[in-house]
């Protein structure tokens, strides 16, 4: 019995499940890399699919954009479908100079500007941080495939149109690498759960330099994380 997102059958979801924010680009990573492919989700054209990828059991699901959107697919993931990793697949924008379009990032912590760790009552402010094993296995599937990923800190906003243009500043000083809008909530669910997430990102622009990757530039370095986070559910297929 589904969810009223979520309309597949239990069993229909492999443990690992990566996540790009729009549902096209699922239906995009299994028509292109996965084997044996069925669409286990259609409510709301979130599509979701399950195949093999080098023989493991691997699904793919978008998750919509912001936090409230991946917050409850990933919890309906984690706690009705027992799905055990997510990785988020999406895109991001630098603030640092140390980090350029094109750029891959393994996102280690997640700062945000969302309230949405309010639910949880803890007395303080909750750090979300990507599972180590999948962090590690994802750099090291990364290095197999010649890219030398990004490491570190990342700001999950819940502004893309933000008023205030010097927004970016204060978290740039702290050594925040880029700003996206998911992986704090999707932190923040894995640990709730005792469950394992990743968010891997690609640099699709540069907020303070004015830099935008072309369309054909999105599509080949997207590419190159989408072969990352399949190899990595691979290597992480017996945790």
């Amino acid at each position: 019995m589904g969810t009223p997102h979520n309309e597949a059958a239990v069993g229909e979801i492999a443990k690992t499940v990566l996540m790009p924010g729009d549902p096209l680009r699922a239906k995009f990573i299994a028509e292109t890399y996965l084997e044996d492919v069925t669409c286990f989700n259609h409510v709301r054209n979130m599509f979701g699919f399950t195949g093999t990828y080098k023989g493991i059991k691997v699904s793919v699901m978008g998750s919509g954009m912001g936090m409230p959107s991946i917050g409850l697919y990933s919890y309906e993931l984690y706690h009705h479908y027992g799905v055990e990793n997510i990785m988020r697949i999406g895109s991001a924008g630098s603030i640092s100079d140390e980090v350029q379009v094109k750029d891959i990032i393994l996102a280690m912590g997640a700062c945000t500007d969302s309230n949405y760790a309010y639910q949880y009552r803890t007395n303080g402010i909750f750090a979300p941080i990507a599972d180590y094993k999948l962090l590690k296995n994802a750099e090291e599937q990364a290095l197999k495939l010649g890219i030398s990923p990004k490491v570190g800190n990342i700001l999950s906003s819940d502004i893309f149109y933000h008023d205030d243009p010097e927004v970016n500043a204060p978290w740039a000083k702290m050594g925040i690498m880029a700003v996206e809008m998911e992986a704090a909530a999707l932190y923040m669910n894995a640990a709730r759960a005792g469950k394992r997430a990743l968010c891997m990102l690609t640099v699709s622009d540069h907020i303070l330099k004015g830099i935008s990757l072309s369309a054909e530039e999105r599509q080949t370095g997207f590419r190159q994380m989408m072969e990352v986070a399949l190899n990595t559910a691979v290597a992480v297929d017996n945790l």
